[in-house]
């Protein structure tokens, strides 16, 4: 009897142990986050904000557009000092080149003006002696002609033939003079015309070194 009494005992007690234990575990919350003196670190977030990141860019677009900007304006700024310095160079050996050749065509118009009057004044002078020549013949034909005219009737045949030799003398000398007259003139249009020649060639000489001086200017 005294043995059941003690087993019920212990029994109740043990039932009323594992009660009180079931009951405590189900009261106390269950805690998601770790508490705030909890060891364990907390997550650090990894994620960036595009706002910021965007400035960022931004920033370091701006500052390169800016960069290159500069470098453009300088690479244009030294391509328009170069482009008006070669302009300068060209305009100043363009102006020398169309002075050596004015000066040339300058030296060219008075040689031509000096070879025209010695042309011009050879060929009066060979006209003078030509008509020289030619009245001096018709004067000794006239001459023979009175002759025969005045001759007894028996002296007339002589007297034209005669006559006919002193015409066709005076026409002979005549023709000598103005081919001598021809020939003096055609060696003074020989001469002026090489001298009017080398008067263009110098010119042309000098519109070459123009042209090869404009090629030098623009290659530097």
């Amino acid at each position: 009897m005294m043995n059941k009494l003690l087993a019920s005992l212990i029994g109740g007690l043990l039932a009323a142990s594992a009660y009180a234990q079931t009951g405590t575990q189900a009261t106390q919350p269950t805690r998601t986050t770790p508490p705030l003196n909890s060891t364990t670190p907390a997550t650090q977030s990894t994620t960036v904000d595009p706002a910021a990141n965007s400035g960022a860019v931004n920033q370091n677009g701006a500052m390169g557009a800016a960069g290159s900007t500069a470098g453009t304006t300088s690479a244009t700024g030294s391509s328009t000092t170069t482009t008006t310095t070669t302009s300068h160079d060209m305009a100043k050996a363009q102006s020398e080149a169309d002075k050596d050749v004015a000066k040339a065509e300058e030296k060219e118009a008075k040689a031509d003006a000096k070879a025209d009057k010695k042309l011009n004044k050879a060929a009066a002078k060979a006209d003078k002696k030509k008509a020289k020549a030619q009245e001096k013949a018709a004067k000794k034909q006239a001459d023979a002609t009175e002759k025969v005219s005045k001759a007894d009737p028996e002296d007339r045949a002589k007297a034209e033939a005669k006559a006919e030799k002193k015409i066709a003398d005076a026409n002979y000398d005549a023709q000598k003079k103005m081919i001598k007259a021809d020939e003096k003139l055609n060696k003074v249009k020989a001469e002026t015309s090489a001298d009017k020649a080398k008067a263009h060639a110098k010119t042309e000489e000098k519109r070459g070194e123009a042209a090869a001086d404009l090629h030098k200017s623009a290659a530097k």
